[in-house]
């Protein structure tokens, strides 16, 4: 179990690794580009040295890129699914340069097609197109959702059925504590963490989560609103997120934090004080 969190990489994706360093991180995730999107070029091979030399000078070994919010592979626009699965494709080639991990994303809203199948459907199509021939060594990672609206991914069951039909070795999951709160999973005691993650791996399989983003919820349990809170401060808890730290398979995940970097370092120590007295570690 290793703590990371979202670190910035602006200037230079170099950069990131001595930032996460700073913080005294584990691991860590980035932008490999603006969130908002825009058009990048390649990773050059002396950018790719430069990141590479960040990495083993700050001892880390593992780190994750979280792709940009504009992805939508459930839109009805073929525009925006055609510009999102190039996306997808752009930051998987970035992270084989960069020999990060795995890429993560959101799967979108199927609001505009009129239902959740309808984009469940396109969502697949997208995947599928995402990875066809793809060869690489980085992992692609479904998040799951929060809910909002007509978001695709906000349950196990669909989650599951994505990957199922995309059907891919390099297709995998990333699991989110404010999102699948706010879906309706409950993790607030040993028991609840418990029950939730017997159905995670009823749905999607303990063999696909890769990965779990740590944040305490601002909703309660069900609200489906993606509202992050620091750690112990919202409807999760310190006691959630014992119980959490306590499961077998959560004690073999990166955990990376998503909660606001004003107080980034208050919830370092929080998560840390929380695994010493799970783990002993």
């Amino acid at each position: 179990m290793r703590f990371g969190a979202h670190v910035s990489a602006a200037g230079s994706v170099a950069l990131a690794p001595g930032r996460a360093a700073e913080l005294e991180l584990e691991t860590f995730q980035f932008f490999s580009r603006p969130p908002q999107g825009g058009r990048v070029k390649p990773i050059s091979k002396e950018q790719a040295d430069e990141f590479k030399a960040a990495m083993a000078e700050h001892s880390f070994d593992t780190c994750y890129i979280h792709a940009p919010y504009i992805i939508n592979l459930a839109s009805k626009e073929a525009r925006i699914r055609g510009n999102s699965i190039e996306i997808l494709k752009t930051e998987l080639e970035r992270a084989n340069a960069l020999g990060v991990k795995a890429v993560m994303f959101h799967p979108g809203s199927a609001s505009s097609v009129g239902s959740e199948e309808k984009g469940e459907e396109l969502v697949i199509e997208g995947i599928r197109e995402i990875m066809k021939g793809y060869r690489g060594e980085a992992l692609l990672l479904v998040e799951v959702s929060a809910g909002a609206g007509m978001v695709v991914g906000a349950k196990f069951d669909q989650v599951g059925r994505i990957l199922d039909k995309a059907k891919h070795p390099k297709l995998a999951c990333c699991l989110d504590t404010a999102h699948i709160f706010a879906s309706g999973y409950d993790l607030r005691t040993d028991n609840a963490v418990k029950e939730t993650m017997n159905e995670f791996d009823r749905h999607i399989g303990f063999d696909r989560l890769i990965l779990s983003h740590l944040n305490d919820s601002k909703v309660a349990l069900g609200e489906r609103k993606d509202r992050h809170e620091h750690i112990g401060e919202g409807h999760i808890g310190l006691k959630g997120f014992e119980a959490l730290f306590s499961h077998p398979v959560i004690k073999k995940l990166d955990l990376v934090l998503e909660t606001e970097h004003d107080r980034i370092s208050e919830d370092i120590k929080a998560i840390k004080k929380l695994r010493e007295k799970v783990t002993g570690q």
